[in-house]
């Protein structure tokens, strides 16, 4: 027998519970349990597990009809290996940061913030995918926030040509799964994941359950139809997708909108890609027409003055495969009470650290000072190798001299004060030559061989430890 009762359900594991509690037992998270009302729960459910079971049984009942053959078990050496057939989005950055488009087969979730072109760039991509001639018409935009005549506005301000995408809006799984089966399409997007429910399990859409299983229906039916399926997501406050963390291991590249939703340039970053490189940037610009891809993305990070300031220098970071060129900027002033430390696009326990090792090894100390540290354009840099950067704009700042304008750095800094190599620092070298930087200083291990042609025109300084790399930085001539 069961009786109907409220339950609580962890946001971020998506364990089941008969009563509320501070910390779930299952996943460890603090305050995570929410409480979903009218849900039948078994009399006697002494574990999460068992109800996450009973569950999912139901929703494999529930995707029967689109369940396909068993697989043989076989020899791994036995199993044919074909290249991954990438589909063209027709919008390349968006391609690169994909790992060079699509796969069928695929499922792809995209989180940002509200109003950040979510919508906009999959709409975009929907219609242009629709009308390559091998696809034609093989596009499907399923729509569970919006109504059809929203998603048609939205496509005619933006100029799309809509004559061969296909529209469906609906929010119940099981019936979306039909269309697909009936449609067929090469590629289909889910607007969006919160929307959707199954008729398998009985509480309101946009749960923990309700996602989950929702998301397990659809990642079945795109793998054993070839179907390339975008899911989008919402996001929480912390900025994470919301619901059950198991959401992002289901699918098969994960992807996040960086930036404010006001700011004209947006950024889509690459967290798991099983087809291609991980961190990857696609930056884009938002117009009236929609996202326009940037054809040279360094450039607009770097800002140009009439003459060089203190506090700011060019760093050559990496982004998945490529160099980009991104300015550092600082800020030290005198404490007016505790001291602060600020940073904006970098790691802020990072910087603390940082701030430590160049006291003890460079010389310069920020004890009594607040530090503030922005990565200009809005641009998070992951990559350790803005190490050198950071400290080198923050003594900049100190010392109130600017460094040269042609300068450009890039390094790992050590607790004990060593330059760290990072990878690819030949290609962030070529990057900035094109560029036209005249100097560069960076770790010892990664600066050419001495007299390569290919770097005839940069004067590189190979340093190995803090202090010299900052004695260097403030001795060179521009």
């Amino acid at each position: 027998m069961a009786k109907n009762k409220s339950s609580y359900v962890c946001q971020n594991c998506g364990a089941h519970f008969g009563k509320w509690a501070g910390q779930c037992t299952d996943c460890g998270e603090w305050n995570s349990l929410v409480e979903a009302p009218n849900v039948s729960m078994p009399h006697h459910n002494k574990t999460s597990s068992q109800s996450n079971k009973t569950t999912s049984r139901s929703s494999t009942a529930a995707a029967g009809n689109y369940s396909g053959t068993h697989s043989a078990v076989m020899p791994l050496n036995a199993v044919s290996v074909t290249l991954d057939t990438r589909l063209p989005t027709g919008i390349s950055e968006f391609d690169r940061v994909l790992g060079g488009g699509l796969v069928a087969g695929s499922v792809v979730l995209i989180g940002g913030d509200p109003g950040i072109g979510k919508s906009t760039i999959l709409l975009q991509t929907a219609t242009n995918m629709a009308r390559v001639d091998s696809l034609a018409g093989s596009a499907l935009y399923v729509t569970g926030e919006e109504s059809l005549a929203q998603v048609a506005m939205r496509a005619k301000r933006l100029d799309l040509p809509a004559d061969r995408l296909r529209v469906l809006a609906e929010t119940n799984v099981e019936t979306i799964c039909a269309a697909l089966t009936q449609e067929q399409p090469a590629i289909a997007i889910i607007d969006s994941i919160q929307t959707i429910y199954t008729d398998a399990i009985n509480s309101a859409p946009g749960g923990v359950s309700q996602i989950r299983e929702s998301a397990a229906i659809l990642t079945r039916y795109a793998k054993q139809t070839g179907t390339a399926l975008f899911l989008v997501g919402h996001v929480t406050k912390e900025g994470t997708l919301a619901g059950p963390r198991v959401l992002e291991h289901m699918v098969d590249t994960v992807l996040y909108f960086e930036g404010q939703s006001d700011a004209r340039f947006r950024m889509i970053r690459a967290v798991k890609n099983r087809f291609g490189a991980v961190n990857e940037l696609g930056i884009f610009g938002m117009t009236d027409m929609g996202l326009k891809e940037v054809a040279n993305p360094s450039a607009i990070f770097l800002s140009r003055y009439d003459k060089p300031v203190a506090g700011s220098i060019v760093m050559v970071s990496r982004e998945g495969t490529r160099p980009l060129l991104v300015e550092v900027q600082a800020l030290v002033d005198d404490s007016q009470g505790q001291p602060r430390r600020m940073a904006l696009g970098l790691d802020f326990q990072r910087l603390s650290m940082l701030l430590a090792v160049m006291h003890r090894h460079g010389g310069i100390h920020t004890s009594g000072q607040d530090v503030y540290v922005n990565v200009v354009g809005g641009v998070k840099v992951i990559e350790t190798g803005s190490d050198l950067a950071v400290l080198l704009a923050c003594a900049s700042s100190i010392k109130e001299k600017p460094l040269p304008s042609s300068l450009a750095v890039f390094g790992e800094v050590g607790l004990s004060g060593e330059i760290r190599p990072v990878p690819n620092g030949q290609e962030r070298l070529k990057e900035a030559m094109k560029h036209g930087f005249k100097h560069a200083i960076v770790p010892k291990a990664n600066a050419p061989a001495a007299n390569s042609p290919q770097f005839k025109g940069i004067n590189i300084i190979a340093v190995e430890r803090l202090d010299d790399a900052i004695q260097n930085a403030f001795e060179i001539d521009d």
